[in-house]
């Protein structure tokens, strides 16, 4: 099981701004509930609250109020229940691709023979079984990005966490491990929340897409899109696409939906 709660979550931070004392909210009562096996796309401006929340249900960052529970327990502090994908890789330089996803069993407590064992199986997931003895240098930034959820997947987390991870590649890349991740949930049907600014990338990966405002959860779209997904641009051609995406579009630009 894997299913994500978010309930009342708010995130308060104070700050000092010319001698004065300001309070910054960065999340308002936001509550949502990703289930099991689902993909759920988190989108909205800059500043809005995304990352906060994803950092919130990582255990990297503490609520003012509310809770998030994972499986029905509540989050206190990071685990091996989840697994984080950042937007750039952050491997070690120093090791090769083998070791950097071996680093994070190793930091589970894994050792022996499993060690390299689920790592090799980890890399095997995300395609690159013939790189493994390659440092980050003589990867591309889609190698890089493939090894950090690699990392992530290795010690088998119930929930995978993804922020931005396809932000700073190129169109082409970027489409091609949109692909990869489809098909990595396919096989795997780990329970994912995925943060973008990208409102395509949202529609075409998510079966539920949760608009973000000013720290708030605006509005909940569900995709009516059928799995797989294997052929994005046929899936960008489809009605239903286009549909959703526009409706998704008005409400993060907070505008009412018409009807022609």
């Amino acid at each position: 099981m894997g299913e994500v709660s978010l309930s009342e979550v708010s995130k308060r931070f104070t700050l000092r701004v010319d001698g004065r004392v300001e309070v910054v909210r960065a999340l308002d009562r936001v509550s949502f509930t990703v289930n099991d096996g689902e993909i759920v796309s988190l989108i909205g401006p800059s500043g809005c609250g995304k990352t906060t929340a994803l950092r919130i249900t990582m255990g990297l960052e503490t609520a003012s109020s509310g809770r998030v529970l994972v499986d029905g327990v509540a989050v206190a502090g990071c685990g091996y229940d989840r697994g984080m994908v950042f937007q750039h890789a952050e491997l070690l330089p120093w090791l090769t691709a083998l070791e950097n996803v071996m680093f994070g069993l190793e930091m589970k407590g894994v050792r022996g023979a499993p060690l390299r064992e689920r790592a090799q199986q980890a890399l095997e997931l995300v395609g690159l079984k013939e790189s493994a003895q390659r440092r980050p240098y003589q990867l591309s930034g889609g190698m890089q990005q493939r090894v950090g959820i690699a990392r992530a997947l290795a010690i088998d987390p119930k929930v995978l966490l993804m922020d931005e991870p396809f932000g700073a590649l190129d169109a082409q890349t970027r489409e091609g491990l949109q692909a990869e991740l489809l098909d990595l949930h396919a096989r795997t049907r780990k329970t994912i929340l995925f943060v973008t600014h990208d409102l395509d990338e949202a529609v075409l990966l998510a079966d539920r897409v949760v608009v973000m405002r000013h720290g708030q959860v605006a509005e909940i779209f569900t995709v009516p899109l059928p799995r797989p997904r294997d052929d994005l641009a046929a899936v960008r051609g489809r009605a239903e696409f286009a549909d959703v995406r526009y409706r998704i579009w008005r409400a993060l630009h907070d505008l009412p939906v018409t009807v022609h």
